[in-house]
């Protein structure tokens, strides 16, 4: 049943007396969309928490389980297939429902799955729950995405982009000690329980915090011209969602996945960032195996040194984006604004081959960290895809983005674990990464072309 319309307090404000456009440019602008970019940075970083800490529980769990190696390799892998199947289907349901619901509906759901891994006793369990973690995670950077595009200026999305994917580094970084101690006091399953509790209530917290910007009742005129000028406001079907009407369909037809193909911007930034992701993937799987086997670190020096390199990686996503900010507010065309951080970040980040070539610990250690830099640097995709994605879908072309991305964390593991099988040595397989790094960067510079807003023509 059709819901009356209902008026926010921001636009009550307006109504009664607000002053016009012309008079607030003169306003002090409030600041509404950092409270904004903060929920996104904290879901992001409980986002990485989620899918990661089964690979922390891993030691207890598959002594008590019984799960050899083989097995939990499966296990790991299972999150990305089904996590990367979920894409396209999950950006629909964004461009149908909005950004609000969409992202309680996803963080409710996966936290559910997390913290149902605490419960299992065999493999069937955790198999179905690594599933479902990675379809109800599917629809959370395609969010992330349309809420950046929405709240800011085009002029501060890169630091937005950044801001919010420094969380997945800084939880991995900083949190993890603090889980290594807590399944040390309480067991595998309190990792679980623990995480996967902190995100049924930041779910909780998003709903009751989460506007559009015209629905916000701390955004004031001022903020709204400033961000509908810099070509945001444009997204409107989470506040449809919030009004109690129904969003406006997308006009989405499965063509239209071919077409958005066709054009090289899509194309370009898809097998850009899956160079960019492959490198993520070998720190967040085969990493701390690479220093214990490759290496031959003992745990402790393992758990001293691992740190580090994300360490850099959250400095390189901070500066990734504000270094593209401050290059477009100085002038510099979307090209150069948007491509010289990743082009540079993937050049750099092919410097992981360097490893195979040092003998010293802290060498290697600072060769990985650059690397890891560098690839943070390179995490300005979601900014793109808020560039070019055409009016309306800009679910969907985040899905095809994501999908692309996220083949990385099936392909990568499993050439890294081929090779390493075959000869013994992660030689080849820094070598692979760091030749699938330069593929990305030259996918920027010869691929993607100008960067500007994809116009699907019927």
């Amino acid at each position: 049943m059709p819901q009356p319309s209902q008026s926010s307090p921001a636009d009550a404000t307006r109504q009664a007396g607000a002053p016009t456009t012309a008079n607030t440019s003169k306003a002090r602008r409030s600041n509404a969309r950092y409270q904004i970019l903060g929920l996104l940075a904290v879901g992001t970083m409980i986002n990485y928490l989620d899918r990661t800490v089964l690979g922390i529980a891993a030691p207890q769990l598959t002594k008590e389980l019984g799960i050899n190696a083989a097995m939990m390799g499966l296990l790991f892998s299972v999150f990305s297939w089904s996590y990367v199947a979920s894409q396209i289907p999950g950006g629909l349901f964004l461009d149908r429902f909005g950004s609000k619901l969409t992202y309680f509906l996803s963080m409710t759901l996966w936290s559910l799955c997390t913290l149902a891994q605490g419960l299992v006793h065999g493999i069937a369990g955790l198999f179905v729950f690594r599933l479902g973690l990675g379809v109800s995670e599917a629809p959370c950077f395609p969010t992330n995405s349309r809420v950046v595009a929405t709240w800011f200026p085009q002029s501060e999305r890169a630091m937005a982009t950044g801001t919010y994917t420094v969380g997945e580094y800084i939880g991995l970084a900083f949190f993890s000690p603090f889980l290594f101690m807590l399944m040390g006091a309480f067991g595998w399953r309190s990792l679980f329980y623990v995480v996967g509790g902190v995100g049924i209530v930041f779910g909780g917290i998003w709903w009751l915090m989460y506007r559009e910007p015209r629905d916000h009742p701390s955004a004031n005129q001022a903020e709204l011209d400033y961000i509908e000028a810099g070509g945001g406001l444009t997204q409107r079907h989470g506040a449809a969602a919030s009004a109690g009407t129904a969003p406006a369909k997308s006009g989405f037809e499965w063509r239209t996945i071919g077409r958005l193909l066709k054009h090289r911007q899509l194309t370009g930034i898809c097998l850009g960032q899956f160079a960019g992701n492959s490198t993520l993937v070998f720190f967040l799987t085969w990493f701390p195996t690479y220093l214990a086997t490759e290496r031959h670190m003992g745990w402790l020096k393992i758990g001293f040194f691992a740190i580090m390199p994300f360490i850099a990686a959250s400095v390189g996503v901070m500066f990734g984006g504000l270094f593209s900010d401050w290059l477009l507010r100085r002038g510099k065309s979307a090209n150069v604004a948007r491509k010289l951080p990743i082009i540079a970040g993937l050049l750099l980040a092919s410097t992981i081959i360097l490893a195979n070539y040092v003998e010293s610990n802290v060498a290697v250690i600072a060769i990985l960290s650059v690397a890891f830099f560098a690839q943070g640097m390179a995490a300005l995709g979601w900014t793109l895809v808020s560039d070019i994605a055409p009016e309306g879908l800009l679910g969907v072309t985040g899905g095809i983005f994501n999908f692309a991305a996220n083949l990385a964390g099936i392909v990568t593991p499993l050439v890294v674990g081929f090779i390493v099988a075959a000869t013994g040595s992660f030689v080849g397989a820094l070598v692979f990464i760091g030749v699938v790094a330069l593929i990305g960067a030259l996918s920027y510079i010869f691929i993607v072309g100008d960067i500007k807003r994809i116009v699907l023509v019927h």
